[in-house]
């Protein structure tokens, strides 16, 4: 019989791991495959641990591995994606706004031969308009700048072949954007679209500023063009203003006309400092990333790991 992980990171979800828990039991346990729950908590402060390891002690099925502070949402699924041991491994959120019903679907495509069953959120119930937007823009934006696609309304609901993941593990980058990882990795893949419901209880943990920074993760991940656009912005106004220096110098030499102007002078100064600026700081990005994977520090660590031993 295949066996089946189900990799779900969570960070202070104490309200939705019970009924999660049960879903998923529910429409697993009617199908043909042994599965394992493996639940990764990314330094959550409320009472996830507690039922985690309550959960684990009450069925053998279930794993709690307590990451040893918040690592992130990305390296928590890295996490479990390492701990998985199943012949199909399937990731997603503990929140219920990826269904559990759909588990059913996600593994009938895989067993007509596909390798990676990737969903496709087409619309979220009960979100705003700017995050829509703003999604919508992001991925529009991510497309433009990088050579991997990323298909727009991607989510890290998906079901992976272990040969997949055993390629996954291969990568051993900090700053990680899983769908683009993915998409880039190749192997047979199909797309199953579906609706995201709102949450079970509880708040999104992804605030406007962690959604920035995953943003930005994406695009410095799969992109050098930051960097170019730079270097082209930089060369432009260096032409601008040595065509204007070349015209202050004929004005003084060859014209006894004053050179008037002091405040466009410092606007312009003003304009090119800040160029400048913004040139290093696209490139301090790209440098401080370099730092942080040359010390080759653990991708996270896991402070604890709960699971009770299988009674044969």
């Amino acid at each position: 019989m295949k066996s089946i992980s189900i990799v779900v990171p969570v960070f202070n979800e104490e309200e939705n791991i019970q009924v999660f828990y049960q879903e998923v039991c529910k429409y697993m346990e009617p199908l043909p495959y042994c599965f394992e729950l493996i639940f990764v908590d990314d330094g959550s402060k409320d009472a996830t641990p507690f039922i985690l390891e309550r959960l684990a002690q009450q069925d053998h099925r279930v794993r709690g591995l307590i990451m040893a502070r918040n690592f992130g949402h990305q390296l928590a699924l890295t996490c479990g994606l390492d701990y998985a041991e199943g012949d199909g491994v399937i990731t997603m959120d503990g929140d219920m706004q990826h269904p559990p019903e759909m588990l059913p679907l996600l593994l009938t495509r895989w067993e007509e031969g596909y390798e990676v069953v990737q969903t496709i959120r087409i619309s979220t119930e009960g979100v705003s308009w700017f995050k829509t937007l703003t999604s919508a823009l992001y991925y529009k934006i991510i497309n433009k700048l990088s050579k991997v696609h990323i298909q727009e309304g991607g989510s890290d609901f998906r079901l992976l072949d272990k040969a997949v993941v055993q390629s996954f593990r291969r990568f051993k980058e900090r700053a990680r954007f899983i769908r683009g990882m993915i998409g880039a990795i190749g192997y047979k893949q199909v797309l199953v679209e579906f609706v995201a419901p709102k949450r079970y209880a509880g708040t999104s943990k992804f605030s406007l500023g962690r959604m920035m920074h995953f943003a930005l993760d994406g695009i410095t991940s799969y992109s050098k063009l930051p960097l170019r656009f730079a270097f082209y912005i930089g060369l432009l106004f260096a032409l601008i203003s040595f065509s204007v220096t070349m015209h202050v110098i004929y004005i003084k030499l060859f014209t006894l006309e004053a050179v008037p102007g002091w405040a466009t002078i410092t606007a312009s100064i003003l304009l090119l400092g800040g160029l400048q600026l913004l040139g290093l700081g696209i490139i301090g990005e790209y440098v401080g990333r370099i730092f942080e994977e040359v010390k080759q520090r653990p991708l996270y660590l896991v402070r604890a790991e709960y699971k009770r031993q299988k009674q044969e």
